[in-house]
């Protein structure tokens, strides 16, 4: 039963009745929680039908909505707005159909297809905090779609050339003494990211050195040696000098051995992977393609550039004079190959954070200046970075936050506190192990999702694992809680089947009334590529469950039919939260 679709029914009805005509559109809105009702008409505009002043109109129309719907039981008029209460009766039916739908909230096959890419690392570096936001969200977005019935393919662009990756292989090739995983101890990321570090302070120190010999700071920066020598590995690279290739493909395999582990950790998963060394030669044939139509254009050293200075931008390199690629290059490669590797997507959706917004309405003209009218279904999901309390991170300077090492302190954390708890004492140790991996990665995804994607967050990890006010773990505690209560109510004898109940507690008409927004929720979280409004759904219904545990009787509940009510009722919300939470990549657990 949609009760939104219901009561839009009734109050055409109504002012075909009341005002002889048909209002072209009926403003339907929650009510404000200051006032009673859970629905609310904006009478305003009503006001050219009913010819009277919006008070009036409100109440011509409560009148007959009461008298005459069988689905408002009361109203309330504040100025222009009509705050309608509905009826206990439609409730009820509202649940049932809640209750009877084993896949509530999801759809079925839509027959339609979408791509979601995500995190999109360079091989030069571990992940890190930053990262972790954009996996959670990338990976969310996709399952949120998902559960709406599109076919979702999920994808990253592994940034595996360029500058950024030779500075790794020269300070590893210069400094590195043959240093590996195995002989260091360390993940394979960690170890390439220690000697992009490296390469950094030991840049500063030569040039510090040649402008203290009299060069110039500007030149001291092309001469420093280690940065001469990884310019020369990018030029050896794409000559493809075995040397090289083999340093770098070894180097390379390290990380990607890393990567595995911690992706595998997170959660997330990928369908297909995309090189950048392996798209940036169909982007350069692309761009080579625009010089000859007219829609490039090289300039005297040989390099070429794109003018979308009649779009409101600028000119654009897509190719430097020596002839090797950029960002730009690959990128309009691998829209490309996607297309051509999955024709059937009608949107490819690119998670990437918000310093990149001018980089992707870059692309997107130029792909439609090439030709391509998919272009338009590309979209980028721009997110805002990680701050923390102690300020911004600097991957060169080694202050990020890592991403294996954050997830880590947030299990021991759990794990910490849940002893302290002392609820769980008797609990197996690798059942208490799992059981802190679940409270402390679920603390740590719903802290970076509960916030709109647009938005730039302050990560704050003491209070993402709270167990109450806003955090994942509150969500957690009370599915737990729920499945608490079932497992009691297990050794009481309540009825299959019991006479149906006629009047509702109000804590039990608002936990109803936010089931029944699930599927609007979910519809809008997909519209708007947030999982933010999936994660504030659930927080919302958990706190009203919560009134509702704490204010009415439920195994102490001696009439059978209330008693049987609220046990369906329960096993719904814990459902609801489960699959809500499943969307976020957070489990929920039976026992906490």
């Amino acid at each position: 039963m949609d009760l939104d679709v219901v009561l839009r029914n009734a109050i055409s009805s109504a002012t075909r009745t009341v005002f002889g005509a048909e209002a072209d559109k009926i403003q339907l809105q929650p009510t404000n929680p200051e006032f009673e009702g859970s629905h609310t008409v904006v009478c305003f505009p009503l006001t050219k039908l009913s010819k009277k002043g919006p008070e009036e109109t409100a109440r011509l129309l409560g009148d007959h909505l009461v008298a005459h719907s069988g689905v408002v039981n009361r109203y309330n008029v504040v100025k222009g707005f009509l705050n309608l209460v509905i009826s206990d009766g439609v409730w009820l039916q509202v649940f049932q159909s809640i209750q009877s739908d084993q896949h509530y909230g999801q759809r079925p096959d839509n027959g339609r297809e979408v791509m979601v890419e995500y995190s999109s690392p360079n091989t030069n570096k571990p992940l890190h905090l930053g990262h972790l936001r954009n996996n959670f969200l990338g990976w969310s977005v996709a399952e949120i779609h998902k559960a709406l019935g599109y076919k979702v393919h999920k994808v990253q662009i592994i940034n595996d050339r360029g500058i950024h990756i030779c500075k790794s292989m020269a300070a590893w090739q210069q400094l590195g003494n043959g240093e590996t995983p195995q002989s260091s101890g360390l993940k394979g990321d960690k170890l390439v990211g220690k000697y992009y570090v490296i390469f950094d302070k030991t840049y500063k120190q030569q040039c510090a050195e040649l402008v203290a010999g009299g060069m110039s700071q500007e030149l001291a920066e092309k001469e420093a040696p280690i940065m001469k020598r990884a310019v020369e590995m990018l030029q050896q690279w794409e000559q493809r000098n075995p040397e090289i290739l083999q340093l770098w493909k070894t180097m390379n395999g390290w990380v990607y051995d890393g990567f595995d582990v911690t992706y595998k950790r997170m959660g997330v998963d990928f369908e297909k992977l995309y090189y950048e060394s392996q798209t940036y030669l169909l982007g350069k044939d692309e761009v080579m393609r625009g010089v000859e139509q007219g829609v490039f254009f090289k300039k005297d050293d040989g390099s070429v550039w794109v003018d979308l200075t009649g779009d409101g931008l600028d000119q654009k390199v897509l190719l430097r004079s020596d002839g090797t690629s950029v960002y730009m290059t690959q990128d309009i490669g691998t829209a490309i190959l996607r297309f051509r590797d999955f024709p059937k997507i009608e949107k490819q959706v690119y998670t990437v954070g918000n310093e990149q917004e001018y980089h992707f309405k870059v692309l997107f003209l130029i792909l439609s200046r090439l030709g391509y009218a998919w272009a338009k279904e590309c979209y980028h999901l721009s997110y805002g970075m990680v701050d923390l309390p102690s300020g911004k991170m600097k991957s060169r300077e080694g202050t990020v936050v890592d991403a294996d090492d954050l997830m880590e302190e947030m299990t021991v954390e759990a794990a910490r506190q849940t002893k302290e708890l002392g609820k769980i004492d008797d609990m197996p140790a690798d059942e208490l192990t799992q059981l802190s991996e679940m409270i402390g990665l679920g603390a740590l995804k719903f802290f970076l999702l509960k916030v709109d994607p647009k938005k730039r967050m302050l990560f704050n990890p003491e209070e993402s694992i709270q167990l109450q006010g806003h955090t994942g773990p509150f969500i957690q505690y009370t599915h737990a809680r729920i499945r608490s209560l079932l497992r009691k109510s297990e050794k009481l004898q309540v009825p299959a089947k019991a006479q149906a109940i006629t009047a509702l507690e109000k804590s039990e008409r608002e936990v109803i009334r936010l089931l029944a927004q699930y599927p609007v929720r979910l519809e809008e979280a997909a519209r708007e590529y947030s999982p933010a409004v999936v994660a504030n759904f659930a927080f919302d219904l958990a706190k009203e469950y919560n009134q509702f545990y704490q204010t009415v009787p439920i195994l102490t509940e001696t009439d059978p039919g209330k008693l049987r009510f609220r046990l369906d009722f329960s096993h719904k919300v814990a459902e609801v939260l489960k699959h809500a939470m499943s969307l976020l990549g957070i489990a929920v657990p039976d026992r906490m």
